[in-house]
């Protein structure tokens, strides 16, 4: 049986998006109450009954999350330009080492807005 676990969790951070174009209201520093899912998936191991631990997801989660609260987000390593899309890859590069089922990390910014990361998916084709 094939599953996909989800496990959240939230951050108070500020930033500023220095890409963005002068006067633009993004380009002002402001802050936001950031949630973030993080999602496992794989093949349910019949022994067991489950695929992952949820507790082994919020250990992998938990320093992320200590990092990136109540922070501003340009002055961590990596996230100079903190949009959704860069946040999402650099949770991601964190916890992939940790969480091999990793599939996806989803970042919501605002209720309306979110941004969704898969890793980076490498064409099996052989371009020669």
């Amino acid at each position: 049986m094939r599953v996909r676990l989800s496990k959240s969790f939230t951050f108070e951070a500020a930033h500023w998006l220095p890409t963005f174009p002068e006067g633009h209201k993004c380009r002002r520093l402001h802050g936001h109450s950031f949630h973030v899912e993080v999602r496992v998936e794989g093949d349910v191991d019949p022994g067991r009954g489950y695929l992952v631990d949820y507790g082994e997801i919020k250990a992998a989660i938990a320093p992320i999350e200590q990092t990136l609260d109540h922070r501003c987000l340009n002055e961590i390593e990596g996230l100079e330009n903190p949009t959704s899309e860069v946040i999402a890859a650099w949770i991601w590069a964190r916890l992939a080492p940790t969480l091999p089922l990793l599939s996806e990390v989803v970042v919501k910014e605002t209720c309306t807005t979110s941004c969704a990361y898969g890793g980076e998916r490498r064409s099996r084709r052989n371009d020669a």
